[in-house]
């Protein structure tokens, strides 16, 4: 008589499939896995946050001196770190911009430091048709302790990144 098998079953007689301790010691070394990553994958979110806003100032301040000498008409720029936003303001009627940083993304400070006052006070700046551009930058930091910093440089009236020290 030749031997059967039945489905589910095999040659010896026990069940196919997997036990309880081997379905735990699986789910420990994917925990750990996932554990060992999420670190260094929060720390490239960040530093991705800190280049877009980085860009997003530089673009900001730049599209603000080509209003000045385009339409030959003063810019009010004002820097708000405590709520985390850049603002553009004009004298044509109902001309404003506002920039808000992303999440993860604060300014730090803004530059040249003032000698008396708040440091993380509000700053206002007036770009002038024809004038140079002033001399200052917007440093921006994430929670990792990187730091940007976008200056307006007052020879071209361009801005530009620099990269402070990272930790």
């Amino acid at each position: 008589m030749k031997p059967t098998l039945s489905v589910g079953k095999t040659s010896n007689g026990g069940r196919r499939g997997i036990t309880l301790l081997e379905m735990l010691v699986v789910m420990c070394i994917v925990g750990l896995i996932i554990g060992v990553t999420t670190p260094s994958i929060s720390a490239g979110l960040d530093s991705v946050r800190l280049a877009t806003a980085t860009s997003s100032v530089a673009g900001f301040l730049n599209a603000a001196v080509t209003r000045v000498e385009r339409r030959q008409q003063p810019i009010e720029v004002v820097i708000l770190p405590k709520e985390n936003r850049i603002v553009i303001y004009s004298n044509e009627p109902g001309f404003t911009r506002d920039l808000k940083m992303p999440d993860g993304v604060m300014i730090e400070s803004v530059l040249p430091d003032l000698l008396s006052g708040d440091p993380g006070g509000e700053r206002r700046i007036l770009l002038l048709p024809g004038a140079t551009a002033p001399a200052m930058g917007v440093q921006l930091a994430n929670r990792h302790g990187t730091r940007r910093i976008v200056r307006l440089d007052p020879m071209t009236g361009f801005p530009h990144v620099d990269k402070v020290g990272d930790k």
